[in-house]
C-alpha cells in the first residue's frame, strides 16, 4: 500500500542540457509534471529526499507548484550510466481515488526445495487505485521444485489490484543447478586443431627438391662413366 510523501519542489525556468547539468550539480533532480489537462510544468526536487523516498518504495508525492498543491505519481525515471543516481523524472498528476496502470517490481523470498529459481519477469503491470499501488510483489519460492514454473496469472496480487500483463507469461522457473566443468573436461570436449596446410606444403616441396637433387647426382655419375 502506497503512502503519500511530501516533497519540496522549485519551478525551473528554461530548458536544455546545460541547465539540467547545473541543476544536478546543485543536488537537485530536474523533473517534468504533466496530466489532468493542465499545462506541463518543469520543476526540480531534492536528490537526497527523492532518492530516499524511492528507496523505500514510495511513488506518490505531494508538492506545491507555483502555490498550487499537486499530487504526483512517478511515471518514469532516468538514471546515470552506472544506473545508481536519478538524473531525471517524469511525474504525472493524479487523484488519489482514480484508477491507474503501473509497473511493479517482482521479488522472490526463500529458497526452493530443489534446484534454483530464475526470475524471467522482473516487473508486472497492474491496475488499481492510486492509494493501492503495491510497493513490490513478493513471491514465496519455498515450495518450488525442479521443473516448477509460475505464470503471471498465478501470482497472488493484493486486494483491489488486477493484472494487466499477459497471464500466460512466465515469471519464475525452477531448474537444476548447472555443474561447473574442470579445465581438463573443457579441453577434452574441444575439437582437435585443424591441420596446418602450409607445413605439409613445405614438406612436400622439400621432398620434391630432394628427389630432383638425387636425380641430378645420378645423371652426373652416368656421364662420368661414359
Amino acid at each position: 500500500m502506497q503512502k503519500t510523501v511530501t516533497l519540496k519542489s522549485e519551478v525551473r525556468n528554461g530548458r536544455g542540457s546545460k541547465l539540467a547539468r547545473k541543476i544536478r550539480a546543485s543536488g537537485q533532480v530536474p523533473a517534468v509534471v504533466y496530466g489532468h489537462g493542465k499545462e506541463p510544468a518543469s520543476i526540480s526536487v531534492d536528490l537526497h529526499d527523492f532518492s530516499e523516498a524511492l528507496h523505500h518504495g514510495n511513488r506518490i508525492f505531494e508538492t506545491s507548484i507555483g502555490g498550487t498543491p499537486e499530487t504526483l505519481l512517478v511515471k518514469d525515471l532516468q538514471y546515470d550510466y552506472l544506473g545508481r543516481k536519478v538524473i531525471h523524472a517524469d511525474l504525472v498528476r493524479v487523484d488519489l481515488t482514480e484508477t491507474v496502470r503501473v509497473v511493479v517490481a517482482v521479488q522472490t523470498r526463500g529458497k526452493p526445495k530443489t534446484g534454483v529459481v530464475d526470475t524471467l519477469m522482473a516487473k508486472l503491470e497492474v491496475e488499481c487505485v492510486v492509494t493501492a499501488i503495491p510497493d513490490r510483489i513478493t513471491l514465496l519460492v519455498r515450495e518450488m521444485n525442479i521443473g516448477d514454473t509460475v505464470k503471471a496469472g498465478q501470482v497472488q496480487l493484493p486486494e483491489g489490484v488486477t493484472l494487466v500483463s499477459d497471464p500466460e507469461a512466465l515469471v519464475l522457473i525452477c531448474h537444476e543447478v548447472a555443474e561447473l566443468k574442470t579445465t581438463e573436461e573443457i579441453e577434452q570436449e574441444m575439437p582437435a586443431g585443424p591441420e596446418v596446410i602450409t607445413e605439409r606444403v613445405r614438406e612436400e616441396e622439400g621432398e620434391g627438391e630432394s628427389a630432383e637433387a638425387a636425380k641430378g647426382k645420378e645423371e652426373k655419375k652416368e656421364k662420368a662413366k661414359d
